[in-house]
């Protein structure tokens, strides 16, 4: 009894967070709103956290990962579009949220850690679709050296503290970044600029 209550619980939670943070904020997109009603995100939260899983805020994870807020991930995949074509590389940021919810949408799915990405540890040479799950400084270069022509990229970008949805696109040897929307987003340090000196 108390299970079944608990899951109507994060079910009437899910339904909220569809209506009161995607759909006000101009998230509409039907296939992205099914997703997002059908993947649990609890179940990506230790338990004593779960309760908190429905937030409109970030949730820190023991590891020193995040499960970034449902707005951030709604407008990622209103953006990206993934499609059954779509062979999709996944930085993860330490949830697994990510991967669940794309995977079922796309024709082959990477799942690679933010260190492994940022040292361009990825395998998929045709990917057409990179998604990262939070923000970063940069793309470094042994990223985007991997990355093939024309592929896709929605991540987080943060730039002077403050961090913004992000898309661009792979052309010739370049990938650029266009900000989009502020949002806050968890930033991933593997993805941080290195420090230099200034006189």
């Amino acid at each position: 009894m108390i299970a079944t209550e608990t899951r109507s619980m994060y079910d009437d939670a899910r339904r909220a967070m569809i209506d009161s943070q995607l759909r006000t904020s101009g998230v509409n997109d039907p296939v992205v709103l099914a997703r997002m009603a059908s993947v649990p995100r609890e179940e990506f939260l230790p338990e004593n956290q779960r309760a908190a899983a429905y937030s409109d805020r970030a949730q820190r994870l023991p590891d020193g990962g995040a499960l970034p807020a449902p707005l951030f991930h709604g407008m990622m995949l209103a953006e990206a579009r993934p499609n059954a074509q779509d062979r999709v590389i996944v930085v993860d940021g330490g949830s697994g949220y990510v991967p669940a919810l794309v995977g079922p949408m796309v024709a082959a799915l990477e799942t690679v850690g933010a260190a492994d990405a940022a040292a361009g540890k990825v395998r998929d040479k045709s990917a057409t679709l990179l998604l990262i799950d939070g923000a970063v400084e940069h793309l470094p270069s042994a990223l985007v050296k991997k990355l093939p022509e024309g592929l896709r990229v929605v991540t987080g970008l943060v730039d002077r503290g403050v961090s913004r949805l992000a898309a661009g696109r792979k052309a010739g040897s370049a990938l650029g970044l266009v900000p989009l929307a502020e949002i806050g987003v968890p930033r991933l340090s593997a993805f941080d600029r290195e420090a230099s000196w200034s006189f």
